[in-house]
């Protein structure tokens, strides 16, 4: 069985995080299934969130990149 791990900057999902999680996880699960011939129901998908305060590019932080003006 596939496990695929998405880590992803919270403030991404934040206007609807469970809708585009199942988004995500559903374009995902079909990506593997098309590629494998598996069915998309034996992908397992797990999110993590992690801030953006806490998530780096280089010296700068995502919050900094992409949060603030």
């Amino acid at each position: 069985m596939p496990f695929v791990n998405i880590r992803i900057v919270r403030e991404v999902l934040a206007a609807d995080p469970a809708g585009k999680k199942a988004a995500i996880g559903s374009k995902v699960a079909a990506a593997i299934s098309d590629a494998t011939g598996l069915p998309a129901s034996e992908v397992s998908i797990v999110f993590d969130e992690v801030a953006a305060r806490d998530w780096y590019v280089g010296a700068d932080s995502v919050e900094k990149l992409r949060f603030s003006s």
